[in-house]
């Protein structure tokens, strides 16, 4: 029987972005929960190049006098799961947990999170109870979870919410990938030995607006069809190969009707000819953008370009990093 090793400190992992009106409810708040689970534990605010206030708040509280702060502060702006692997790559705790900073998965559920984690997973998912989000917002996530389902053949509930909680080595597993383009639950999950979920509950947004926008939501939805799996390739070539037939017969159609009708008859289906035209013109339109997503990351993978700038760290150990790349 496999017995997982023991948790001495936790590191809580939270990208900040435009932030400054909930950080200081965020840090109280979880480090109240952190001190509930009797354990050493550090909180990691990785500011993802804020335009407002979090950024120093941030630090201040970090230079705090006995402070479990951590600043890790990016240069600019480079995305959620971005942000997340720079917190990643600063984490000195046996369990690493994710935590948005926007509140709507309260940071009163780490303890249940830490308490699942030592029953012996690797990885601890969660499903939002009741969530408090937009229809829109609910719509869209069912389309991509069951999408990332269907794509990866893991059956999570809830790969949207990144309240979640990850053992060491599923951590430094990958930050050993090096792809440019990561969606962390999906990455862990290929790691991990077991793996579980646990409910929790959801609350509305109190300060500001949801960072994803439709267009973001679309693009997340390409990245993660084209990071996943080549199977839109496969299909490519399927549907190109059904499409290929079906005019090849249609065209005999064709030639057969006109013979046995004359051309008056050709000539009257013109237009439908134009409208089969514009159906598999389209179609391969779709291809090559499909394609063109993959040549894309292919590009972006070849340059080899950090996937986020370190600036600084900022801890109460005395360890004052700056300018890290990766």
């Amino acid at each position: 029987m496999f017995i997982a090793p023991p948790i001495h400190k936790i590191s809580v992992v939270i990208p900040v972005f435009n932030e400054q009106e909930s950080l200081p409810a965020l840090m109280r708040r979880t480090e109240a929960a952190c001190q509930q689970t009797g354990k050493d534990y550090e909180i990691l605010l990785v500011d993802d190049g804020s335009a407002d206030d979090s950024a120093s708040q941030i630090t201040l509280a970090a230079e705090a006098e006995g402070s479990h702060i951590v600043a890790v502060l990016l240069n600019r702006n480079y995305g959620q799961h971005s942000a997340i692997m720079a917190g990643f790559s600063n984490v000195t705790g046996d369990l690493i947990i994710t935590l948005d900073a926007d509140l709507q998965n309260p940071p009163e559920e780490i303890p249940n999170l830490v308490a699942a984690a030592e029953q012996g997973f690797d990885v601890v998912g969660s499903v939002r109870q009741q969530r408090q989000d937009s229809y829109f917002r609910k719509v869209a996530s069912r389309m991509i979870n069951r999408l990332i389902q269907r794509t990866t053949g893991k059956a999570m509930g809830d790969y949207g919410c990144m309240l979640r909680a990850y053992r060491r080595h599923i951590v430094e597993a990958m930050l050993n990938c090096h792809e440019r383009s990561t969606f962390i639950p999906i990455l862990a999950n290929t790691f991990a030995r077991r793996a579980t979920e646990i409910p929790v509950s959801h609350a509305e947004r109190e300060f500001g607006d949801s960072k994803y926008s439709v267009m973001r939501l679309i693009n997340l939805m390409y990245d993660l069809i084209t990071c996943l799996t080549t199977t839109p390739l496969r299909l490519l070539s399927v549907l190109g190969s059904v499409i290929a037939l079906c005019g090849f017969g249609f065209a005999i159609l064709l030639v057969i009707l006109r013979f046995a009708f004359g051309p008056q008859w050709a000539a009257d289906g013109v237009f439908m000819l134009f409208a089969v035209l514009f159906m598999f013109t389209g179609a391969q339109f779709v291809g090559m953008g499909l394609l063109g997503e993959y040549i894309g990351r292919i590009y972006n993978d070849v340059r080899a370009r950090p996937r986020y700038f370190i600036q600084r760290v900022i801890r109460q150990d005395g360890e004052n990093k700056e300018k890290v790349n990766q």
